[in-house]
């Protein structure tokens, strides 16, 4: 088990036992956080799906009102016109042929979405064993399939988030910064929300949101009313 610090504990201590609503978690979230940098505010959702059950994933994507204050490492899959637009609208890493043979080679893939024109999905079939587990094979469902990627990094970087649950079920995500206004904070929050439970799978059976913590990046948990 992790050894909490002195600061974490003595924090934690000022969380009642009890779900908050969102505009009190979120400010109780910033105030027992206490780093001393502008910390992220992630939103950790617990859902009741079987996730021995294909038909029971969720994933898919929504764009948060105010971003989530974070510029996001892309990297665009595509030919060379595209991958010049996409590299100016904010893309890290662009390319085509070449990109792939890099990842194949060494293993790596350091960014955190991918996105690909459509034509270049059969070449990325050579790194689907690399992706995927990582959560970054390009997918039309969550919109980083698109014969146009300039627009999907520049709507990435404005706001738009892609989710998926994890193999305990759960959906972690960020939904900003400390330094962003509350009210800012619990409309993305709530945009989030609404997103998920518009996903519910057709054949789950029991309580779909199991419960909703908020912390900072390294503060406690603050339950939340769903």
């Amino acid at each position: 088990m992790k050894k909490r610090s002195q600061r974490f504990l003595d924090a934690k201590k000022k969380i009642e036992s009890k779900e908050y609503p969102i505009a009190e978690a979120v400010k109780l979230a910033k105030e027992v956080g206490a780093e001393k940098f502008d910390a992220a505010l992630e939103a950790h959702i617990r859902l009741g799906i079987d996730v021995s059950k294909s038909d029971q994933t969720v994933k898919g994507s929504v764009t948060l009102p105010h971003s989530t204050g974070k510029k996001i490492k892309i990297a665009v899959f595509a030919d060379e016109s595209e991958a010049k637009a996409a590299k100016e609208a904010g893309a890290e890493l662009t390319g085509g042929e070449d990109l792939i043979k890099e990842i194949k080679k060494t293993q790596k893939c350091d960014f955190a979405v991918a996105v690909a024109t459509p034509k270049m999905m059969r070449s990325l079939a050579q790194v689907a064993k690399i992706l995927g587990p990582k959560g970054l094979m390009p997918n039309p469902k969550t919109g980083t399939v698109d014969a146009d990627p300039a627009k999907v990094v520049k709507e990435l970087q404005a706001g738009k988030v892609n989710f998926k649950n994890d193999p305990a079920g759960i959906i972690h995500q960020m939904i900003g910064k400390v330094s962003f206004d509350d009210k800012k904070l619990a409309e993305n929050y709530t945009t989030f929300l609404e997103a998920i439970k518009k996903l519910k799978p057709a054949k789950m059976k029991g309580e779909y949101i199991k419960n909703v913590t908020l912390c900072t990046s390294m503060g406690p948990g603050v339950k939340v009313k769903k």
